[in-house]
């Protein structure tokens, strides 16, 4: 490093990108964004909890991480449920000896315009994307304060926490505003304990959730979910979407000392849609 003109003391690349020792909670982790960011922090050594609605997918994704010669477990999690949260926070905890990263990456984005939202519609969208990530970080902030070692909080929120990309959707926007609001209050709170939080704001993202909106067949008068993201993709200056991968490397950041001095912030990967 000092040939670079650097002074002593200053870590190798190498050594600031690795989680060795640490653990990680990752929510809706067994398929799309959240596979990706595990796969990421599982690479640079966290022992890593796979989280999801879908105990199946999550088993199976936490042994294809131990496959390959990581340390992973699953767990089934209702992230609106605090009785829920409260059994994974423990599980990881039982598994792992603490928690050292969070990530809220949970959330569901069903096409509904407000004509035809009901009640129920907008209240499950705000309780899985908002009150969920209320209730983790939450839970794990308290866990992280109580092992005094800091911690790092990263929320998945979305290009549609800053812009709408489509109608039908506006319960998720709601959502994740509010998820970006809570980022930064969060990390005011949780500063003096080491804690950081920040966002990542995905674009359009080459998921299994994406792909069934793509292929399904239009749920409301008036609006094609496939002509909406086709239009959504012809927005992006990059003329593609992204993949889980591009998301898991940011977040690998996030969750490294390559961001020591970052709380509070929100990271937009989304092509350059916003830019359009």
């Amino acid at each position: 490093m000092n040939a670079r003109g650097y002074g002593a003391g200053i870590e190798a690349i190498a050594e600031l990108i690795r989680l060795d020792g640490k653990a990680a909670l990752v929510t809706g982790g067994a398929r799309g964004i959240g596979l990706g960011i595990a796969f990421r922090l599982a690479e640079a050594g966290a022992a890593v909890l796979v989280a999801d609605l879908d105990e199946t997918a999550s088993g199976s994704a936490a042994a294809d991480l131990s496959a390959r010669g990581w340390r992973a477990e699953s767990c089934h999690a209702d992230v609106s449920d605090e009785a829920g949260v409260v059994a994974m926070v423990e599980a990881c905890r039982t598994a792992f000896g603490g928690i050292d990263i969070l990530v809220n990456n949970a959330g569901i984005f069903p096409s509904v315009p407000i004509a035809q939202m009901s009640a129920a519609d907008f209240d499950r969208v705000i309780a899985v994307n908002l009150r969920g990530l209320f209730l983790c970080t939450k839970h794990v902030s308290e866990l992280m304060i109580e092992q005094a070692r800091g911690g790092r909080i990263i929320n998945v929120t979305s290009i549609d926490a800053l812009h709408p990309s489509m109608i039908g959707l506006a319960h998720y926007d709601a959502s994740k505003h509010g998820a970006w609001g809570f980022t930064k209050n969060s990390a005011l709170e949780l500063a003096p304990y080491g804690i950081w939080v920040n966002a990542i704001a995905p674009g359009g993202i080459t998921t299994p959730g994406v792909q069934t909106m793509q292929a399904a067949v239009p749920s409301a008068e008036g609006v094609d979910p496939r002509q909406a993201v086709e239009a959504f993709l012809a927005r992006i200056p990059m003329r593609r979407m992204g993949e889980p991968d591009e998301i898991g490397k940011v977040a690998l950041f996030l969750a490294s000392d390559l961001a020591t001095y970052l709380t509070g912030s929100q990271i937009v990967v989304d092509g350059g849609a916003l830019l359009s």
